[in-house]
């Protein structure tokens, strides 16, 4: 199975959408999904010109469900966007 294949596998067509980004029906996360897929070809930008992607989950309960990538909690595993600083662009050569 790849994620990222740039094809929807045939598990996705049956996807609910959860609002919550856990399994709607046993409320898993997404981490002991068994199969995933994100939708990468279809990009939608937010209010701030970011992207966010559909991710297609295939719970081990047999539930099939997506949510935003936008939607998914915190992680200790990924650094927090920080905030650029207003010296990053500065050139000390301009004259």
């Amino acid at each position: 199975m790849d994620a990222f294949n740039p094809f929807p596998p045939e598990w996705t067509q049956s996807a609910a959408h959860a609002r919550e980004f856990s399994c709607p029906t046993c409320r898993s996360a997404s981490v002991e999904a068994e199969h995933v897929w994100i939708n990468r070809r279809s990009p939608v930008f937010t209010e701030d010109h970011r992207r966010k992607w559909q991710e297609f989950y295939q719970c081990r309960c047999g539930t099939v469900w997506w949510a935003w990538s936008s939607d998914r909690p915190p992680t200790d595993l990924k650094q927090p966007d920080r905030p650029e600083s207003p010296w990053t662009n500065w050139n000390l050569f301009d004259s």
